[in-house]
């Protein structure tokens, strides 16, 4: 599915499973709900989530950037050649590169940032920054459209709430709509691996991303989770 399909419908559905069964929506959990939605496609870098963090606005201005310092590098560091030379390349190679590989390199940038310097600050930083760094290695519904990331994700909520006000929400928000966005993509042709190294496969062939009746299927998806809301939280009300 598309990234807004997955974002309306796992949120929504989220949402209105913890009104339905008694679990407090707050707007803290809505928000893990809405990230967790599109959080497993953090491996695909054209996706919703990680455009919205590393827009195209930022790769073009890292990309003058590195040229700017491969100049700088090449005219400046005349007394190191020939290893001038071959930074300037290098970092020009890498400025060059397509905006899809380009926001696998940043994430993994970022991912070693986090854990050289960020643990000083908080120590999830080390997980966030490995996660990251997993996410730009592996390939598109990989790891993270398995189980074992679904509750890696709601286990690392459960423990980073407690003692928190509303903590029970916040985790059960985030792993459901995480399970949820998983679902979603066992409806396309392509499925998904839920439990690798095993190879089976949970793919139900009801519609392929990004085809007209792909489309279809998720508008209808959508429709579906808008009644749901309206029915559990204005209907019943």
């Amino acid at each position: 599915m598309m990234g807004r399909a997955h974002l309306i419908i796992s949120t929504g559905v989220t949402l209105s499973v913890m009104g339905m069964s008694g679990v407090q929506v707050t707007l803290p959990a809505a928000a893990v709900a809405l990230v967790s939605s599109l959080l497993p496609d953090i491996d695909e870098p054209n996706s919703l989530l990680v455009r919205k963090a590393i827009p195209s606005e930022i790769l073009r201005l890292l990309q003058l950037a590195m040229i700017g310092a491969a100049l700088f590098v090449l005219f400046y560091g005349r007394d190191y050649a020939p290893w001038n030379f071959a930074l300037a390349g290098l970092i020009g190679v890498v400025s060059f590169l397509p905006s899809r590989t380009l926001r696998h390199v940043v994430m993994f940038l970022i991912g070693l940032g986090l854990i050289a310097f960020g643990q000083g600050f908080s120590p999830w930083n080390l997980i966030a920054g490995s996660v990251l760094i997993v996410a730009s290695l592996v390939t598109h519904r990989g790891f993270t459209h398995t189980i074992y990331a679904a509750c890696g994700w709601c286990a690392l909520l459960y423990f980073a709430s407690q003692g928190k006000e509303g903590a029970e929400s916040l985790w059960f928000a985030g792993g459901l709509s995480y399970f949820i966005h998983l679902l979603s993509d066992a409806l396309t042709n392509r499925g998904i691996r839920p439990l690798p190294p095993l190879k089976w496969r949970i793919k139900l062939k009801i519609m392929s991303t990004g085809s007209r009746w792909g489309r279809t299927v998720e508008n209808i998806c959508i429709l579906l989770t808008l009644v749901l809301v309206w029915y559990v939280f204005m209907a019943s009300g």
